[in-house]
């Protein structure tokens, strides 16, 4: 399908990627077959949001609330960060991706900062797509990281309390510099946000899908993608058609 029939193309897509673990115990499978198998929707879906011309894309691959999972599951996790990096890193550079790693990172193991770090260092002129990785993410986490910031920069006499708006907590968030996102996917049937990017999402387009993350291929974003296109977004302010007709 071609990103030519899309009306309306989102600046920014963010997605939570859920549904590794049911997608292989409907087929018998251990939970870490789901994830590898997500892996490979991962690629998919990178390809397609830069052949769709979409400026970020954020995929929400492990929220700090991902660490109480059992030990075995962590690892295998952790294990296919480090070769998606290592395997993928070269390929995206080649693309023009530039990679960004939002959430906290202090406390990470072993090698893991260090990758995410390289990663984001070696793609950091590259122009086209920015892949947006949440890790170690929670948004209220991100949201009280701030507030501590702000609450350091007031007593440090750098700002003023009276200073502290939207603008100033924007500045301070993971995603500084990002656009907020204009359409949130998640995989699976569950319908709620779970803790991502509770801030930014103010404005953005919901959308649900009952398929699991490792079925959820090309053609079935660029299906959301066209949804999107048909939705009148209006900011609290009146629709489209309203004001054209009053």
């Amino acid at each position: 399908m071609s990103d030519h029939h899309l009306s309306a193309v989102p600046e920014h897509v963010a997605i939570i990627m859920d549904g590794n673990g049911r997608w292989a115990k409907q087929r018998g499978l251990p939970r870490t077959m789901g994830h590898r198998k997500g892996v490979e929707s991962v690629r998919d879906i990178v390809r397609a949001a830069g052949d769709a011309h979409i400026k970020y894309l954020t995929l929400f691959a492990f929220s700090s609330e991902n660490w109480r999972r059992p030990e075995s599951e962590i690892t295998d996790l952790m294990g296919l960060l480090r070769t998606f990096i290592r395997r993928d890193l070269a390929d995206l550079h080649r693309e023009n991706v530039r990679i960004r790693i939002i959430g906290d990172r202090e406390n990470l193991r072993g090698d893991l900062l260090p990758l995410l770090l390289e990663a984001e260092e070696t793609t950091r002129a590259n122009t086209a797509l920015t892949l947006v990785i949440a890790f170690n993410y929670g948004s209220r986490d991100e949201i009280a990281r701030v507030a501590a910031r702000l609450a350091a920069d007031v007593a440090a006499g750098r700002m003023r309390p009276e200073d502290i708006d939207a603008e100033a907590i924007n500045a301070r968030l993971d995603t500084a510099g990002i656009p907020d996102p204009d359409l949130i996917i998640r995989t699976s049937g569950e319908e709620r946000l779970s803790n991502f990017l509770l801030w930014q999402a103010a404005y953005s387009e919901l959308m649900f899908v009952p398929e699991y993350w490792p079925d959820f291929n090309r053609d079935l974003f660029f299906k959301a993608l066209e949804k999107y296109a048909a939705r009148d977004r209006r900011f609290g302010g009146l629709s489209k058609t309203l004001v054209a007709g009053s």
